[in-house]
């Protein structure tokens, strides 16, 4: 294999930094050996050899500096080796070529991203796709289709180009293109576009483009030019040298002027030696890239923390990055006559081997509730419109229904619901006549609401969501999270708009998950990608990869940014503060060489412990667990993932009530009280006595469940209200006129309570397990 000389100059100048820092430690500590022996003059060779070989590789960075008119602190480095040499200051001058070669071999690690890696985009696309032809069908190259061509896409396969379905329908995972979960349903004749996944039965396209024209071309396209635009990040130490360079030449220049000692200029040079520029900077930097590596953070580059430390603004995508990307059931909704639990249980038996996205959150929900499933018979799937089989001898069909443009009451109610929270309906009919409505949505990440607090709190001052969800869902996740703007509908060309548009502004953050997040990524100023539910195409155009798949990691990762940041430029800024008033006692002649340069190394060291404290950065990660506080937190999360599946009883009793079937309300607020005495009440009893003590180490104070206590109290008055309008009904045998009002205030209040509970509970607490699930939800 040949390689050009190009790729061995790069690798080379790769390389380069750590040889010359593992020679100069060798002369260093060879000559150090050679002190401690006695051996003086072999020493001084030792350091002088060391010395020498970092002018060298000194001078040629000078060099390549100055070919792009920039002048750093390296050319300081190089005039204080030399000075070191002419007065004989040999440890002084080895010392200076450590650091020298230390500075460049941690920005040369930390600087790893010169041009974004998009293999995974191209890679996801295939290369070949089966055609029509006069031959019948034939496998030929993907770059030979050309619209008008009729191709087959067999399951689990990517759509190679943008066509028109040309028979019957089908199911597609648009979720590359658009992050939205639910998978997308297309009739014959109805477009679609490449990139996209077939998630159902073979389907044949028309094709309409050819691939270089297509839509998931572009987003490579798209991708590689706003990678193109990124500027590289300058070196800090470059951007302190521009004024520190002057100073420290004039000085020099002047002191030997003035006192005509050569001796005095070399001073200068020697304790101006920009030590806290390479390496107290890079130092602070790199022990940010650690601390957030050990958090499950994977930073690309010193440059990416950088400008993560300077970032106001945050662009979030929505599907999978602030939600879970799992669709869940939030509520059912019955037909007169007819039961959640028997609504859920004949949906979830016609729903019980689909592959839908949807037909698994309904066959979980009906798990959750531990509803018994039936095994169906003759099942139907089909794309567009849902599944249908017979169940226990009734034909169920679940999917998209005719609803007429002046629904029933009960339906009305569903779609009105459907609309405030952002949901999709599952309608559930029995032998063609509508029985109930499964409300499905996409949760937020139960970290979520307090990541966007910390990030608040540490500067993020304005938050804009991305997405290419269906704006009423859109909107409702924003309104939940408090964001300042909300663009729905968006293409991945519209998100590479939108974040150059916020980039004009300030410096920008992207955080997304999926392939059609990648240009976005690519053009903002640091780009964010959660891997754990992401793709591959992410994590590799994004700086910065949340490799644990956790979204509060996002906020630690902002708060070491800020903090390695600040430790550089402070390092820096102290250092050459203090380098700046030993070169006043040098010029004067009250710093001689010998003595300047041990100054110099201890102010060096001074700075270089400084920058070591982003190292430790107080508030990130989550609090340290003793085994038996993580247990108990297990335990109640588990109970909690019980119980939200009978959540829906209060709501389902209030609604009865609502619409005056006070008959069949009562046995719904029987099983709702049932619920309350047996199950919820031991619970949040339990978590008082036991789980709230145990959290208070962690959290430093028992104040920090003071909250949720004073929650508990109200359940449990509410919980002992219910009780008693139960036992009253039952012995009037039935829910009386005087008893409605403040029965369904009982039961719309712990409905609420609980939700928001929940919530709190699985926010503050729950999260804090070191693998506390991001799918976990308590809203509604």
């Amino acid at each position: 294999m040949t390689v050009s000389r190009r790729t061995v100059v790069a690798r080379v100048g790769r390389i380069l930094p750590f040889l010359l820092l593992a020679t100069t430690l060798s002369a260093l500590g060879g000559g150090a050996l050679a002190w401690s022996l006695g051996a003086q003059h072999n020493a001084e060779m030792l350091w002088n050899a060391g010395t020498l070989i970092a002018v060298v590789p000194a001078l040629w960075w000078v060099a390549a500096a100055m070919r792009d008119r920039r002048f750093g602190a390296d050319l300081i480095a190089v005039l204080a080796l030399v000075g070191a040499l002419a007065v004989g200051e040999h440890l002084a001058g080895a010392l200076i070529a450590v650091m020298l070669a230390t500075g460049r071999a941690l920005d040369s690690a930390a600087e790893r991203r010169a041009t974004r890696d998009l293999r995974a985009l191209s890679d996801r696309m295939p290369r070949e796709v089966r055609r029509y032809d006069t031959d019948g069908v034939v496998t030929v190259p993907v770059d030979a289709i050309l619209p008008g061509d009729r191709l087959i896409i067999g399951p689990g396969e990517v759509v190679p180009v943008d066509g028109l379905i040309a028979a019957e329908a089908a199911i597609l995972d648009e979720s590359a293109l658009t992050g939205e979960s639910v998978y997308a349903e297309r009739r014959a004749g109805d477009g679609v576009r490449s990139g996209a996944v077939n998630a159902g039965a073979a389907v044949e396209i028309e094709a309409t483009a050819t691939a270089q024209d297509s839509t998931y071309a572009e987003i490579v396209r798209l991708a590689q030019e706003a990678a193109a635009q990124s500027a590289p990040v300058v070196r800090l130490a470059d951007r302190f040298a521009v004024w520190f360079l002057p100073l420290t030449l004039t000085v020099s220049g002047a002191a030997w002027l003035l006192s005509g000692s050569a001796e005095r200029a070399v001073a200068v040079l020697v304790v101006a030696t920009p030590c806290p520029l390479l390496l107290a900077a890079p130092v602070a930097i790199v022990s940010g890239l650690s601390r957030a590596a050990r958090l499950g953070v994977i930073v690309r580059s010193g440059g990416a923390l950088e400008n993560l430390g300077k970032a106001t603004t945050l662009v979030l995508d929505k599907t999978g990055t602030i939600t879970t990307g799992r669709p869940v059931g939030t509520d059912i909704v019955t037909a007169p006559g007819w039961t959640q639990t028997e609504v859920l249980r004949l949906a979830a038996s016609a729903d019980r081997f689909s592959p839908h996205v949807l037909a698994h959150a309904i066959v979980d929900a009906a798990r959750d509730r531990q509803i018994a499933i039936s095994v169906p018979a003759d099942a139907v799937e089909v794309a567009g419109i849902g599944t249908s089989a017979t169940v226990d001898g009734m034909r169920v069909r679940v999917g998209n229904h005719e609803v007429p443009s002046s629904p029933p009451q009960w339906a009305g109610t569903a779609l009105t619901r459907a609309t405030f929270d952002g949901a999709v309906i599952a309608w559930v009919s029995v032998d063609d006549g509508l029985i109930g409505a499964v409300l499905l949505s996409d949760p937020l990440r139960v970290d979520a609401p307090r990541t966007l607090r910390r990030l608040r709190a540490a500067g993020i001052n304005r938050m804009v969501m991305l997405t290419g969800d269906r704006p009423a869902p859109a909107e409702h996740i924003a309104a939940m999270l408090g964001l300042d703007q909300v663009r729905a509908d968006q293409t991945p060309a519209d998100k590479v708009a939108g974040v150059q548009a916020e980039r004009e502004k300030a410096v920008t953050a992207m955080v997304g998950d999926g392939v059609n997040d990648a240009p976005a990524l690519a053009a903002a100023d640091v780009g964010i990608a959660l891997s754990g539910y992401g793709s591959t195409a992410s994590s590799e155009t994004a700086d910065i990869v949340l490799a644990t798949g956790r979204i509060d990691r996002l906020a630690d990762a902002m708060l070491i940014a800020r903090r390695s940041r600040r430790l550089a430029v402070q390092s820096a800024t102290v250092g050459m503060g203090l380098s700046l008033v030993a070169m006043a006692f040098a010029a004067v002649g009250l710093l001689p060489p010998t003595i300047g340069a041990l100054l110099q190394e201890l102010i060096d060291l001074t700075v270089i412990l400084n920058a070591l404290r982003a190292l430790r950065t107080p508030g990130v990660g989550t609090p340290a667990l003793v085994a038996d506080t993580e247990d108990l937190l297990r335990r109640f999360a588990a109970e909690h993932d019980r119980m939200r599946g009978e959540l829906g009883a209060f709501r389902a009793a209030a609604h009865q009530l609502c619409d005056g079937n006070v008959v069949a309300a009562l046995p719904l607020v029987q099983r709702a009280d049932t619920f309350v005495q047996h199950v919820l009440l031991p619970h949040e009893h339990a978590e008082d006595h036991n789980l709230y003590p145990a959290l208070a180490t962690p959290l430093g104070s028992p104040e920090a469940t003071a909250t949720m206590s004073r929650m508990h109290a109200e359940i449990d008055s509410l919980a002992r209200r219910l009780h008693t309008h139960v036992t009253v009904a039952e012995a009037k045998g039935g829910i009386g006129d005087a008893q409605r009002e403040d029965l369904l205030a009982c039961l719309y209040g712990l409905d609420e309570l609980l939700a928001v509970h929940f919530v709190a509970e699985e926010e503050n607490y729950f999260s804090l397990l070191p693998d506390a699930a991001p799918e976990r939800t308590g809203g509604k």
